[in-house]
């Protein structure tokens, strides 16, 4: 087994394994570790195919829990943003894209560590149906570049100081119909090739181990126990693509 392959199905399997204990976070972590063998324009439709995958999965797990009138505004922005992405990933070199992505999980990561370790309190930001289309808008064009739309609505919720299953309610269906629109935007702009249906089936099962083994952490360990291995973990790889 080559290199190559063993990094690959290192990666989707941990990167899935964070998205079945903490409900997003796949493409986010999996680009940490893969962006460091292949580029952003080779590996973004597999990344988006897996992160649909695994979210159709574990979606089950917060359907109750959806609230349409409160995701409307996100998908509506969303779905507006994804097309920005998309043609972003046709034209941006791909040493910016990595280190976006890069500062993106470092700033993100560390502000969720800094407000644990400091211990404040939920901020409970105000705000409005406008301000979740804006940040669904920005969500949609990172889902775009490479499926990253779970990041800013899993960020905006926590600012609102929504509890785990509100917010998860809000960004895992928001993150499913963005991969499916990344995914026909990609496909349109000719990133599917025979290569892309390969490399996904070689990590379906990585994909699958994964996401079981992560639910199954979902529902023992302790919430603020996840959130740190977890926020580590982006944290790390944020700065692996910066550095």
């Amino acid at each position: 087994m080559s290199f190559d392959l063993l990094a690959l199905l290192g990666g989707c399997f941990i990167a899935a394994f964070c998205s079945g204990l903490a409900g997003f976070a796949f493409n986010l972590v999996a680009a940490g570790i893969l962006y460091h063998w292949v580029t952003p324009q080779e590996i973004a439709p597999v990344l988006v195919l897996g992160s649909l995958l695994i979210q159709s999965v574990t979606l089950r797990v917060v359907w109750p829990a959806i609230r349409w009138p409160v995701l409307k505004p996100y998908v509506f922005g969303g779905a507006l943003g994804t097309p920005f992405g998309v043609w972003a990933l046709s034209v941006v070199e791909a040493r910016v894209i990595v280190g976006g992505i890069g500062l993106l999980l470092v700033v993100y990561a560390g502000f969720m560590l800094a407000r644990i370790a400091l211990r404040l309190a939920p901020p409970k930001l105000a705000a409005g149906s406008r301000a979740d289309a804006v940040v669904g808008f920005l969500a949609g064009a990172l889902g775009g570049i490479g499926g990253f739309s779970g990041a800013l609505p899993a960020m905006w919720t926590d600012l609102k100081g929504l509890r785990k299953d509100e917010a998860r309610a809000i960004f895992q269906p928001f993150i499913v119909v963005m991969q499916i629109i990344a995914a026909a935007g990609l496909a349109y702009a000719g990133f599917f090739t025979l290569e892309t249906a390969k490399t996904l089936l070689m990590a379906l099962p990585a994909l699958a181990l994964g996401t079981w083994l992560g639910l199954q952490a979902y529902r023992v360990i302790p919430a603020e126990g996840f959130r740190l291995v977890l926020l580590g973990l982006l944290f790390l790889s944020g700065l692996s693509l910066v550095l």
